[in-house]
């Protein structure tokens, strides 16, 4: 057991939330981006990503200090009727997050080989449940590893048709620039990065190292090693959505070519870089849209399992039941979509309405002496994690009004 967690075995947990940072809302909210802004939103994944690490950091440690992931530990310790509403939230902000996963994989299908959407769909459904009943998180793992890899080797082979203006693409990463008009984008962007059925699954897939058979100090050396797996994992889905951003705008920015589906974009790259750029773009959307999918799914039973104090166990009714609603339910509604591509972007704003609920009850926990003992956060960690959950709602609220009144 000495050896257990300094070798690249400790990969895993965080490359499976990075699928979520990866998914088709954000190639949505992405592609908006780089067509309507240029480079000038970029800062907007940075900082994102910067709060995703810190977010998703604390709450693996959840996971790993109590052995119970996010959304048993709000069932042990808030007040049943503020649980369920927490919770319940949570469970349909998962069900829109597989509405945007199903939907992207769906689109990738109908681009590649012309199949209805609506039986895309169900393709989709079936494949990502079948890939998360019949096999175990070690499998799962390797599976969408390899899924990553591919999407990181379809956007290099993109981009490799360019000359980059890196100076630009730097000086955005780190430049804010908000302005009305690309407000939406900005909250959609935020909303399909930190999202919130990722902090409930990374509290969950955590456990997935044997928390229980740990001594003090092998929990000590895995507490360290996961915050080296999130930075990885992260940096990585960072890099993916800078690239969504920068192929956007060299391709559609330049050319003044407004967006408004995801298959029209990998359509119009066809001619503007070779036939060989379609196909690459349609694989790397269906593995996006597949493996998140499919976490998007366990988050769902997570969450579901969790309101009965449960945990997850794919033999369990509860899990398989929150597993279930969440993928079937939103392959229903994905049947009365009339615009996609709207409905991807639509989706990103609802997750980010809900996302400073999980943030703020994840703070709650991890201050908690109570549940934490001496792992709980140092005054620091919850200045920034507070920040965090202000950032959110600050935008939202000025979204809301944006919305409502202009």
């Amino acid at each position: 057991m000495a050896n257990k967690f300094n070798n690249f075995k400790v990969l895993g947990p965080g490359l499976l939330v990075t699928v979520g940072f990866i998914d088709p809302g954000n190639w949505a909210t992405n592609l908006t981006a780089g067509a309507s802004f240029y480079h000038s939103l970029i800062w907007v994944v940075s900082l994102s990503t910067i709060m995703l690490i810190l977010l998703q950091h604390n709450v693996a440690h959840l996971g790993i200090i109590t052995g119970y992931c996010l959304s048993e530990n709000s069932s042990i310790y808030l007040s049943k009727n503020l649980n369920r509403i927490i919770l319940t939230s949570a469970f349909f902000a998962s069900i829109s997050t597989a509405l945007a996963e199903i939907l992207g994989a769906s689109i990738a299908l109908n681009l590649l080989f012309k199949i209805p959407l609506k039986f895309a769909t169900f393709i989709i459904l079936i494949t990502s449940s079948i890939l998360i009943f019949f096999n175990s998180y070690k499998k799962i793992e390797k599976i969408i590893i390899g899924f990553v890899v591919c999407i990181s080797l379809c956007f290099i082979y993109q981009l490799s048709h360019f000359s980059l203006d890196f100076s630009s693409i730097l000086k955005h990463a780190i430049i804010p620039e908000i302005k009305t008009e690309n407000l939406p984008i900005i909250v959609a962007i935020l909303g399909a990065v930190v999202m919130p059925h990722n902090l409930f699954l990374h509290s969950e897939i955590i456990q997935s190292r044997n928390l229980n058979t740990l001594t003090a100090k092998e929990k000590e050396k895995l507490l360290k090693y996961e915050f080296l797996d999130t930075i990885f994992s992260m940096l990585i889905g960072w890099a993916i959505n800078v690239t969504i951003i920068v192929l956007a705008a060299e391709v559609f920015y330049k050319n003044n070519i407004k967006i408004t589906d995801i298959s029209q974009a990998g359509e119009l790259l066809e001619p503007a870089l070779g036939s060989y750029s379609k196909i690459a773009f349609g694989i790397a959307l269906l593995f996006a849209g597949l493996s998140s999918s499919i976490t998007a799914g366990m988050s769902g039973g997570s969450i579901f399992s969790g309101i009965f104090k449960q945990h997850y166990n794919i033999k369990n009714i509860t899990t398989k039941l929150g597993i279930i609603i969440t993928l079937i339910v939103s392959s229903i509604i994905i049947l009365f979509i009339s615009d996609p591509f709207q409905g991807l972007i639509l989706s990103q704003i609802i997750l980010s309405m809900q996302l400073p609920i999980t943030i703020f009850l994840q703070i709650y926990l991890t201050s908690s002496k109570k549940v934490m003992g001496k792992y709980k956060n140092t005054i620091w960690n919850n200045i920034a994690l507070v920040c965090c959950g202000l950032i959110v709602s600050i935008l939202n609220l000025y979204l809301l009004y944006d919305i409502f009144f202009n």
